[in-house]
């Protein structure tokens, strides 16, 4: 059985990892765009042309593409996919709407890991520290003040997607600030039987 989802939440709230425990306990595939840029980027085909004109310019790589990419990983096939860092916009959600319904797939849950932006943000700085004790570089965006930035972003312009996924019926909600192995609990809770 095949399983589509989205993970929505702020930045750190820890959808990569889930993501990551999901690709290692169902075999699913995640699709995080910025990897997809990255490895199109290096590619050398077409598309990765075109992406790497845009990002050599300085600018925003246009949903477009990002659909584009998209589709070619869908086209690959799997056991389904984990849509990690996409859709951002409902501009975006409507967009990757119609590239399923095209390619005959559906999307089974959006599972939003919900956290408190305080604790959220003392995450991130511990993170930093950690990486700092530990002689390692620090995240350029692991400071308050950027992360503050990027919260505000994904108030904006991220977190109406919850309302458009609960008017669809597909919302589920999983405490994200407890610990690792219960957040992977209420995600896998949440899916499909």
């Amino acid at each position: 059985m095949t399983i589509n989802i989205i993970l929505l939440g702020p930045p750190g709230a820890g959808k990569g990892t889930q993501a990551s425990r999901l690709v290692e306990d169902k075999g699913m595939v995640q699709l995080s765009t910025g990897d997809m840029l990255r490895a199109a980027r290096s590619s050398g085909t077409e598309m990765g042309q075109r992406v790497a004109e845009v990002m050599d310019r300085g600018e925003l790589v246009t949903d477009e593409i990002v659909i584009g990419l998209i589709r070619e990983q869908l086209e690959k096939g799997g056991k389904g996919f984990i849509f990690d860092g996409f859709p951002r916009t409902l501009a975006q959600a409507d967009a990757l709407d119609r590239l399923l319904a095209e390619s005959g797939m559906a999307l089974d849950a959006v599972i939003e890991l919900q956290v408190d932006d305080e604790a959220l943000v003392g995450r991130i700085v511990k993170r930093a520290d950690e990486s700092r004790a530990a002689g390692q570089p620090v995240r350029r965006d692991d400071t308050p003040e950027v992360f503050a930035d990027r919260l505000r972003e994904y108030y904006k312009k991220t977190a109406p997607l919850l309302g458009y996924y609960y008017a669809k019926g597909n919302l589920k909600t999983v405490d994200g600030m407890a610990a690792m192995d219960q957040v992977s609990a209420q995600i896998a809770a949440a899916l499909p039987a």
